[in-house]
């Protein structure tokens, strides 16, 4: 069992990390990228089905794809953040089974199961994105989840073909702090949970 985190890590995942919409002028490698990849597929996924596709949304002619599918609010920050990552799902990711869950016929259960395959690429997806918040700010990056877009828009501008959908957005960065707010309460343990 792996020993628990230092209060420092906590802070740099969870307390003292914020949304951020303004964005210093500093590129993201793209061996960055791969490391936080790498990161991100780490995380459990149900029966290891990882469905989630990331788009790394760098150069100008992929930001200018993207901003007029942006909302009006999301565009400034997306186009001055370094990259915006798109996390969407795979919904063929059942082909991947034999591979990445090789002990049994795990792709029999999604074959032809048209509302399992979709709520499993959701779900699971989601919870890469998730991953890859954390994994960004692990490795000394601030992140700006947003879903404020066209997801029909970009699914017809990123991806054509209609196997992968778009879930939600990541500006990723370093972070400036000009102009936030303070951090937005967030519910107490007793409103939020029950202990049966």
């Amino acid at each position: 069992m792996a020993a628990p985190l230092h209060d420092e890590a906590l802070d740099t995942l969870f307390r003292s990390a914020r949304t951020y919409n303004a964005w210093q002028d500093r590129e993201i490698a793209d061996g960055t990228l791969q490391k936080l990849y790498n990161l991100t597929k780490m995380g459990p996924t149900s029966a290891n089905c990882q469905p989630a596709r990331l788009v790394f949304v760098k150069t100008d002619a992929a930001k200018q794809r993207l901003k007029p599918l942006l909302s009006e609010g999301n565009q400034d920050k997306s186009m001055a953040a370094p990259v915006t990552v798109i996390v969407a799902h795979d919904s063929q990711f059942y082909e991947h089974l034999p591979t990445l869950f090789p002990h049994t016929d795990a792709k029999s259960w999604f074959e032809g199961k048209p509302e399992k395959i979709v709520e499993t690429a959701f779900r699971n997806g989601s919870l890469q994105g998730a991953y890859l918040i954390l994994a960004a700010r692990a490795l000394g990056l601030d992140c700006g989840p947003m879903s404020g877009f066209d997801a029909d828009g970009v699914n017809q501008a990123f991806f054509p073909e209609g196997r992968y959908q778009a879930n939600f957005l990541i500006n990723i960065g370093y972070g400036d702090s000009k102009g936030m707010h303070e951090r937005a309460p967030r519910l107490p343990f007793d409103e939020a949970c029950e202990i049966l």
